[in-house]
């Protein structure tokens, strides 16, 4: 399990690495003492899990993950109480209050484990599209979530931001439709206009619509119109 250690305190970091050297299946890849640094080194290795500080100089933990592509599993390690709570907001698989205590790191891995069996090797790996398997932290205001991009029905663009279609939340987000059209499985994914990208496992149905268009209704209850030029890819797509 290639690990991540996230903290700008040297010894905290030296702590972990030697708590985290009597578990064999941990290997640490690499250490950051800064946001900036995490954000580059996170992308780039592609981790299973990260075990991340939370409060640090300049950008916080939470700025971390909002700056990621996809996130990979994150234990976070903090001083406060206040941030673990937080932390359980968001649906994080665990928290660690320093100092760590070594059944605490315990059961934090028992669950890192078996969070990992149960995604059965489908995470993709390297420089990749983001697939269905993958999450994605976001984070509008003081809310935050980690989401699964298979509980994602829809994208909608606003402006300069896209809007996050999930359960019964609808937050938005500082990303481009363009760009979330380049990163995310087309197969799974289809830009159904410019405004929308509909997640084709959510779609409840399809009519025929005006000028040779169609209307899809997704499952979530939100109907998106798609023009003749993009119903006829989705038709063959999915060999309507």
């Amino acid at each position: 399990m290639k690990v991540i250690i996230v903290d700008d305190e040297r010894l905290a970091r030296q702590e972990l690495k030697s708590m985290l050297s009597t578990f064999p299946n941990m290997e640490i890849i690499s250490e950051c003492s800064d946001a900036e640094s995490a954000i580059e080194v996170i992308d780039q290795l592609k981790p299973d899990v990260v075990f991340l500080d939370i409060q640090m100089p300049g950008k916080t933990g939470f700025d971390v993950l909002e700056e990621l592509t996809a996130v990979p599993h994150v234990v976070f390690v903090t001083a406060h109480d206040e941030f673990a709570i937080k932390a359980f907001e968001v649906n994080a698989l665990d928290y660690l209050l320093k100092p760590v205590q070594p059944a605490r790191l315990a059961n934090a891995i028992k669950k890192l484990n078996e969070n990992i069996q149960q995604d059965n090797g489908t995470r993709t790996q390297g420089e990749h599209v983001l697939s269905e398997n993958d999450q994605v932290f976001v984070k509008d205001g003081e809310k935050c979530w980690f989401v699964k991009l298979s509980d994602v029905r829809l994208f909608e663009s606003e402006g300069n931001y896209v809007r996050i279609y999930f359960n019964q939340n609808k937050p938005l987000i500082l990303r481009s439709l363009n760009y979330l059209d380049e990163r995310l499985d087309q197969k799974i994914f289809f830009r159904a206009s410019r405004k929308h990208l509909i997640n084709l496992s959510w779609v409840d149905s399809i009519e025929l619509w005006f000028n040779g268009g169609l209307m899809v209704k997704l499952k979530g209850g939100e109907q998106v119109e798609i023009s003749r030029r993009q119903a006829v890819k989705l038709k063959e797509m999915m060999s309507l």
